[in-house]
């Protein structure tokens, strides 16, 4: 069904998100989602991370104060300590947590969990797409690179996989909170799909391979200069390191 309303704003698609829209709206700007696939995927990004913050957060405030909190007269409290954590809160689990608090996560200790968490969600976003799965074609590597590069303000170039037994498909850009990231997508001649995820380094230092696994996808992610790199896929996690081991060298040379 085409969309024939108004364009959704900001506030609009925040609520569509923290689903809050009545139902003929939520519809309407479903129609309006299905006709514009990359506002869709960025949402559907937003989504994720919500979800994954009300589920890392929502059961702290479930549980009981301590016995040094209910004795608040044994106490000397600092109350505009306690608002700031209450505000805090407030932030992450209630109505537009999904940007707000992904600032805050980027820029604290768990920016790099940020970065593979983020990685993951474009990949499982864009793996299933037949389409759609590239924004621009692997026959115009050099302009996919070109503008990639110049989004992301440093080189930025696929490797070549094909020792492991990838080939390049294409690549897009990606909308993340704190600004674009570059997603290349392989795949192999049994049609298992591999992508390389790059954003900025938004904290200047550098990590080895670090690896996570969530439902059957595995990522190894590492910062080096002024990127940070994220290569994911449903390979083991053996074949995987493999992969990005060549990948770091061919960035590496």
């Amino acid at each position: 069904m085409s969309y024939f309303g108004p364009k959704p704003d900001d506030a609009e698609l925040q609520a569509y998100v923290d689903r809050q829209l009545d139902d003929d709206r939520r519809a309407q700007i479903e129609n309006w989602l299905e006709e514009n696939p990359e506002d869709a995927a960025a949402l559907a990004h937003y989504q994720a991370q919500n979800q994954a913050l009300h589920d890392a957060f929502e059961p702290l405030l479930g549980r009981p104060a301590s016995a040094r909190f209910r004795n608040l007269d044994r106490v000397r409290v600092n109350t505009s300590r306690i608002w700031q954590v209450a505000a805090l809160i407030a932030l992450i689990v209630g109505a537009g947590g999904g940007w707000g608090a992904n600032e805050y996560f980027r820029a604290g200790p768990n920016a790099e969990l940020a970065l593979a968490r983020d990685a993951v969600v474009a990949h499982r976003t864009f793996e299933i797409e037949v389409r759609h799965a590239v924004e621009v074609p692997a026959n115009e590597e050099k302009h996919l690179v070109a503008w990639l590069s110049k989004r992301l303000e440093a080189p930025v170039n696929p490797p070549d996989l094909t020792v492991g037994g990838f080939r390049l498909v294409g690549g897009r850009l990606l909308p993340t909170a704190t600004g674009p990231a570059a997603q290349f997508m392989y795949d192999n001649k049994e049609g298992a799909r591999l992508t390389l995820y790059v954003e900025k380094n938004r904290t200047g230092d550098e990590t080895s391979f670090r690896f996570v696994e969530e439902d059957e996808v595995s990522a190894f992610y590492w910062k080096d200069g002024p990127l940070a790199y994220a290569l994911i896929g449903r390979a083991g996690r053996e074949q995987l390191l493999s992969l990005a081991r060549t990948t770091y060298s061919q960035i590496n040379p």
